[in-house]
């Protein structure tokens, strides 16, 4: 009614008085309406700053969102369990593996690794038989081994063994003389044995001219080869296989020239979307139901992120209010430590965590389709926001009066403990280079990791 007399440009009468309003009482009505401005500034700060357990008094009412959070954590912790247990498949079969290649291409390989090398040789001998055997075990990998592998292609597309050995320049060494007369530059030398070479009579290559090997001057020797296999042990679990590419490397290391050649054994296990899989039964509707599951959680972490970034907008916008309230009326900016206060924490967290089970939960279900294979990935993704997640929940532990009390006396004290644990750092550092310099070299795993330099 009021907007229709002004629109009217008629005069407007106070209900009690009778009298026309004039240019004194706009300005009264003015400092009403500034009075009531600050005192709704003044309440939605006042709730906005309580701390979880007054706005629960306050409202009387558990906020909606906390069901949403709680789903959300029973859903993503479901999602990591089911995914760690099928990478726990992954990893199993890839130390399997390795394990199995040891013994298969390792001459008198014990079951247990000697520190950080698989097996050493100390005469001559030895290391020819250590080298020959794991070439002939290559030649019979079919008749030998238990596993579903295969021979693949190397660098070269090429099936067959990759053999080079690094040595010094021609030179004499004369120990009994002390006389040392040698080249330190190193020289490479490679030979390919492909399967055709190695079926022929096996001493054509075995007295070739690479084998006659001078111990005096020799580096390493290392033998590369590549297979592929299949891992069927998912099939129990009803998920569908991976197809593997190992990429094996035997190095026979003499750089230390002690009378002690250490057997390095190292395998690079990558997964490959396999060409065809034609698998019958219940597997592909047990794929299904894990796809609907995941995007589930996509829809349920949306949700949270929308409601996250939203509170965050609001809070925004409460301190353009409160900033432009500050200024014109006290003529003074607010100090930014002050700004920052409006920034919830707890919801950047939640953000974060929601991004991350978001990009992680589609990469899950691209692996569980076959149609990628960054486990690693996807495990840190999912791993990090189901931490981040359960870090959440300490926000609403605020509403209980004893675990609020508990979590202001951490917020008061992490600075004072971030910087007792700076000191306390740099007294640790110093105490670790001069315990290294000091008893490191005399420690026995030391002295192992160094001779070979």
């Amino acid at each position: 009614m009021r907007r229709a007399v002004e629109a009217l440009d008629l005069p407007v009468w106070d209900c009690v008085s009778g009298l026309s309003r004039g240019p004194g009482h706009r300005n009264v009505m003015a400092h009403i309406d500034s009075e009531v401005k600050e005192e709704c500034l003044r309440e939605d700060l006042k709730f906005y700053f309580m701390n979880p357990c007054e706005k629960y008094r306050a409202r009387h009412q558990i906020p909606w969102k906390l069901g949403l959070q709680i789903l959300k954590i029973l859903m993503v912790t479901t999602q990591l369990v089911r995914f760690g247990l099928s990478n726990q498949l992954v990893v199993a079969f890839k130390e399997d593996s390795t394990v199995a290649f040891k013994h298969l291409f390792l001459k008198g390989y014990s079951g247990i690794d000697e520190d950080d090398y698989s097996c050493s040789v100390y005469t001559q001998e030895d290391t020819y038989e250590s080298i020959f055997f794991a070439i002939n075990q290559y030649h019979h990998l079919k008749n030998i081994t238990l596993g579903t592998v295969a021979y693949g292609e190397n660098e070269d597309n090429r099936n067959g063994l990759k053999v080079c050995k690094q040595h010094y320049k021609k030179g004499t060494m004369l120990p009994s003389n002390e006389t040392l007369n040698i080249d330190s530059d190193v020289e490479t030398e490679c030979i390919h044995l492909s399967l055709q070479v190695l079926s022929k009579n096996p001493q054509d290559w075995k007295n070739s001219s690479f084998f006659c090997l001078e111990f005096y001057r020799l580096l390493q020797i290392e033998i590369s080869f590549q297979l592929k296999g299949i891992d069927l042990q998912t099939i129990r679990s009803r998920e569908l296989p991976d197809c593997y590419v190992f990429q094996n490397r035997i190095t026979y290391d003499n750089k230390a020239h002690s009378g002690k050649i250490k057997i390095y054994f190292d395998s690079d296990a990558n997964i490959e979307e396999c060409k065809v899989l034609n698998i019958s039964g219940s597997i592909q509707k047990n794929t299904q139901y894990v796809l609907v599951f995941d995007a589930f959680v996509i829809v349920i972490c949306l949700a949270s992120l929308i409601l996250c970034t939203r509170s965050i907008i609001l809070a925004l916008r409460l301190r353009k209010r409160f900033l432009n309230f500050f200024l014109e009326k006290y003529k003074r900016h607010v100090c930014d430590a002050d700004q920052w206060k409006f920034i919830n924490g707890w919801y950047v967290l939640v953000i974060i965590s929601d991004l991350m089970t978001i990009i992680g939960s589609i990469l899950k279900m691209e692996i569980k389709a076959k149609n990628l294979t960054n486990y690693d990935l996807c495990s840190i993704l999912l791993g990090t926001s189901t931490l981040f997640v359960w870090v959440g929940v300490i926000r609403y532990l605020g509403y209980f009066q004893t675990y609020n009390v508990l979590i202001l006396t951490m917020q008061a004290s992490l600075p004072k403990v971030l910087r007792f644990c700076a000191c306390a750092g740099m007294i640790y550092l110093g105490y670790t280079f001069c315990g290294w310099i000091v008893l490191g070299p005399y420690h026995d795993k030391d002295i192992e990791r160094t001779s070979g330099y």
